[in-house]
């Protein structure tokens, strides 16, 4: 099944992952550095470790010392509830 993202852009590699995968920061949120890669996320980085620290988004899980990733059920669920409450 083919997911678009928050903003009904065109599905991304989120959209292909299974809910068990494991999502870096990098492809979750919009990036001035890539502004043409679709992200699943309508707001920075900066925003996102925001939501996460006030407890409105998933917290993330510490894969190594430097690695630290999102499992994309968590965030597909945090994006149906977000859109079912628009």
């Amino acid at each position: 099944m083919i997911r678009h993202n928050i903003q009904g852009a065109a599905p991304s590699i989120f959209d292909a992952l299974p809910d068990s995968a494991f999502i870096r920061e990098a492809q979750l949120v919009q990036s001035p550095k890539r502004p043409d890669s679709p992200a699943p996320l309508p707001f920075s980085a900066p925003t996102l470790w925001r939501k996460v620290k006030a407890g409105t988004f998933p917290k993330p899980h510490r894969l190594s010392d430097r690695v630290t990733a999102w499992k994309v059920g968590d965030v597909r669920a945090w994006i149906n509830q977000h859109t079912a409450n628009a």
